[in-house]
């Protein structure tokens, strides 16, 4: 008898195997999930979100904390406005939201003790611009990313896209369709692709780094922190280096010969610094505040 029992089970377990193989080969059939496990759920875009957000980074003097990040009046000469306000005036707000980091950016140094460090700055943009991109991202997931920043925007945009391109950053590699920095002061030839005019110089703070200790006395608290280990990774393709020649914020002779003379460089620029928006020199044939508004507008277009 208890053979016979034996002999059934086997019996009813081949069966029970072979009708559940049968069920897994049939195509078009779904397969019910075992009892207690919760059903997939599709994850959905609210009706809110934007197709893309264009994300702005001022340089130096040109944000404030607390200023509006849609319509920003922190310094109306701010050269991002320039970009801004026409991407604003083409695409209708619900499907692009343009956003311009509010933060502090400033730049202590021996003539302006009183301050913020530059170190001080640009740790307070990039909490904000991570705070933002983090809290997008959990609330429209499928928005996608378009970067640029100038000067020391540059500098903390081009940190964050180093992250994001290496695997580490507030959001997945593939949420960014470009970023754009001008003047970027950690730059490296090759290092991003180039629209325009190619130099050879490289960011100050690349520049700078072997004698961070000696310009400290011109720019305390502002640490050259060299060039960014590991590039943009994944999105090598998609972050373009803009920079005029001769420009001292992105464009510095390896060989710094004068240190202080070369800190000094830093804190005041020069004009080239100041000429993006009407240098011919630059991008041939346009300008660079126009070649980005025409980029960005391509990328909103995919």
């Amino acid at each position: 008898m208890r053979k016979l029992f034996t002999i059934l089970a086997v019996l009813i377990l081949v069966l029970l195997i072979g009708v559940g193989t049968f069920r897994f080969l049939r195509p078009g059939e779904d397969i019910p999930l075992p009892p207690g496990l919760p059903e997939p759920t599709e994850i959905l875009q609210p009706d809110w979100c934007p197709d893309v957000q264009v994300i702005a980074a001022p340089g130096t003097w040109e944000s404030a904390p607390g200023d509006d990040p849609f319509h920003p009046t922190a310094n109306e000469y701010s050269f991002m406005l320039s970009i801004t306000r026409p991407l604003q005036e083409r695409f209708p707000a619900e499907d692009v939201r343009v956003w311009t980091l509010p933060y502090t950016a400033q730049f202590r140094s021996i003539q302006a003790q009183h301050e913020m460090t530059y170190d001080e700055s640009r740790q307070e943009g990039q909490s904000v611009l991570e705070t933002e991109m983090v809290t997008m991202h959990d609330e429209c997931p499928y928005t996608d990313f378009i970067l640029a920043g100038f000067s020391q925007g540059a500098v903390i945009l081009g940190d964050v896209a180093s992250q994001i391109g290496q695997g580490g950053g507030v959001v997945p590699a593939d949420r960014i369709r470009g970023v754009a920095l001008i003047a970027d002061g950690r730059r490296e030839p090759g290092v991003g692709q180039v629209p325009g005019t190619h130099v050879s110089g490289v960011g100050a703070e690349v520049a700078l780094q072997p004698l961070n200790l000696l310009v400290q006395p011109i720019v305390p608290g502002a640490t050259m922190r060299g060039p960014r280990v590991g590039g943009f990774g994944e999105l090598q393709d998609r972050v373009w280096d803009i920079c005029a020649p001769n420009d001292s914020i992105c464009d510095a002779p390896r060989q710094v010969g004068n240190a202080l003379e070369r800190a000094q460089a830093l804190v005041a620029a020069n004009g080239v610094h100041a000429l993006y928006a009407s240098n011919p020199d630059v991008i041939p044939g346009t300008t660079t505040n126009a070649w980005v508004v025409e980029w960005a507008s391509d990328l909103i277009h995919q």
